[in-house]
């Protein structure tokens, strides 16, 4: 690739960054950041004080906060390749959602504390299930754009 060529690509890469965090993409930047802070916050102190009561519970906590952080970095990254990560991990991220929040209403025994994602995020006020399908919608368009 020629410098020329090399130069095309970080610009595009910049454009499409640019895109990812306008309009609705800064939301979901604001709320994927609350979410990290939620839920990361939530963990730490759990599995620091009571890992034994829940740790299927605590654990998966943890892992939201991860999976929320990794996708407000693309976000904000932005370029093609870090929207096609955002779209697998908020693909990711919808499954546990409803993975979760089935197990947590199927066998509510399994699970003797709350995850982010228990009964569908319903003590998150539901944005843990509507956050990636929003983010999923955004990200497609933001491609065609």
């Amino acid at each position: 690739m020629t410098s020329g060529e090399a130069d095309v690509v970080a610009t595009e890469e910049k454009q499409t960054g640019r895109r990812l965090i306008s309009g609705p993409g800064i939301l979901l930047v604001w709320l994927y950041g609350v979410m990290v802070v939620g839920a990361v916050s939530r963990s730490v102190y759990q599995i620091a004080t009571e890992l034994d009561r829940a740790p299927l519970a605590y654990s998966l906590s943890a892992v939201a906060g991860v999976v929320y952080g990794f996708i407000t970095y693309t976000l904000v990254r932005g370029g093609e390749r870090a929207r096609r990560a955002a779209l697998v991990c908020c693909a990711a991220e919808l499954v546990g959602v409803l993975t979760v929040g089935t197990w947590t209403l199927v066998d509510p025994s399994a699970f003797p504390d709350a995850t982010v994602w228990s009964d569908y995020g319903m003590g998150y006020l539901f944005i843990p299930v509507l956050l990636p399908l929003s983010a999923l919608y955004w990200l497609r368009r933001a491609r065609t754009a």
